[in-house]
This record gives structure tokens, sequence and C-alpha cells, in this order.
């Protein structure tokens, strides 16, 4: 989310962050985006998280998911007509789905012996990391390497791929 806004303040994207979305209000990413002025909409899951959800965006050309661990309501999905991107810590469609967030995914990429990982930034639809392949970056698994570096060397990866790849959707 951060790198998303901060690449918007240098007119890297061509767009506006409009509002940060969160199910919680005493958050780290909450307090940093009303510090930077950025509108906040706090939406805890629940019965009439789907309306409430369609309100904030209201007006909005793109939704970025950063950190959403959970599928979008079918609600969002259905009557949102504009692209909805997320980022994963994996090279899709491997380490991908439910469960698969965070260090499970450097764990398992480590435990597979795999000599690549890196980021993919997709579409979303009803499942987990099952859209459209918007854009991916990779990085080598370097010897030795463990979970931690790993997902610090993503990290990195993940905070100029997200951006570049809202730039190629807008862009058409």
């Amino acid at each position: 989310m951060r790198a998303i806004v901060e690449a918007s303040e240098r007119g890297e994207l061509g767009a506006q962050v409009s509002v940060v979305i969160s199910p919680k209000d005493e958050t780290p990413a909450v307090q940093w985006a009303r510090d930077r002025g950025v509108q906040v909409a706090i939406v805890e899951p629940d019965a009439d998280e789907a309306e409430r959800l369609l309100a904030a965006i209201k007006g909005s050309d793109l939704l970025c998911l950063a950190g959403f661990l959970r599928l979008l309501p079918r609600e969002v999905l259905t009557r949102y007509y504009k692209p909805i991107l997320n980022i994963h810590p994996a090279l899709l469609p491997k380490y991908g789905g439910k469960g698969m967030y965070g260090m499970h995914v450097h764990e398992a990429v480590l435990a597979a012996g795999e000599q690549e990982s890196g980021v993919t930034v997709h579409l979303v639809t009803e499942n987990y990391d099952d859209g459209e392949i918007v854009s991916q970056v990779r990085c080598p698994v370097c010897p030795g390497e463990t979970a931690e570096t790993l997902a610090a060397r993503v990290l990195e990866l993940e905070h100029t791929a997200y951006p570049q790849a809202i730039r190629k959707v807008l862009n058409g």
C-alpha cells in the first residue's frame, strides 16, 4: 500500500490513490495513510461488507488489494466492473491458493527446492490467486536462502512490480 501511495505521489502511476480500505482502524498502515492525507475507510468483514466496500470504491477506476487474505465478497466481483488487482509473493500458479500467504509461501518455495521465486500481480476472481496474470517479476533463490531472506528480497520486488502493473492496467 505504501509503495502504491508513494508511486502515486511521485506521479509514476498517472493516477491518485482515492482511498485506503482496512478491516481495522488501529493499524500502522491506516495511521500511515492518514498521516499522508489519504482518505481511509474502515470496512469490517460482516454481513454488510460488500455494500460498504462498493460504497468506498465508488468512482474509482481500479481496486488494488495488498495484504488482503480473504476472498472478496461475490457482490463486489459482480457489481464492480473495473479491474481488481492483487499481488502474490510467488510465481503463480505455483504456491497460490487458500493459506498460501506470507512466510508459508516462501517456506514452500524453499522446501520444493525451487531455483527462482518472485512476485505475481494478477486479476482477482472468486478463487484465491486464480486470475489472469498481469505481470511477474522473478528473482533467483540464493544458496543458503532462508524464508526470511527470501521474503525480504521478494518484498523489495513487490514495491516496484505492483506500481508497474498498475500503470500497465491503467494504460490498457
